[in-house]
């Protein structure tokens, strides 16, 4: 199964792995997962470190496409639906999550309940 991870995911994977649930945790450590990051996380983490609001090591982007088996690139396709979603939520990184995981057809591992709203399968962290 391929998934899509949430960019608080990606951080408590790295930094407090406790916070993840026990579903997402089996799911995360099961060799035929294949787990997928995004560029949007890597745009969220920059963002969020430039503000002071994060903080991550320097070669944090290098830490997560070592981990995972793929870094998922935006394309003009996700970048058009995010436009398309009912305003369940307004954060702009978490809506083009969505995007992503609703074109590639990806399960979304996220502790928010607020994506849940969208027409994806959630798998709760």
């Amino acid at each position: 199964m391929r998934v899509l991870l949430d960019t608080h995911v990606a951080l408590w994977t790295f930094f407090d792995p406790a916070l993840i649930g026990r579903e997402a945790t089996e799911l995360l450590r099961d060799p035929e997962t294949e787990i997928v990051a995004s560029v949007v996380n890597v745009w969220e983490i920059s963002i969020k470190r430039a503000t002071g609001k994060l903080r991550t090591p320097d070669d944090f982007p290098a830490r997560l496409r070592r981990w995972t088996q793929e870094m998922l690139a935006v394309n003009e396709a996700h970048a058009w639906r995010v436009g398309e979603l009912p305003r369940h939520h307004l954060d702009p990184f978490d809506r083009l999550l969505v995007a992503q995981a609703q074109i590639e057809n990806l399960p979304l591992i996220t502790h928010d309940r607020q994506l849940a709203r969208y027409d994806i399968r959630i798998v709760r962290a």
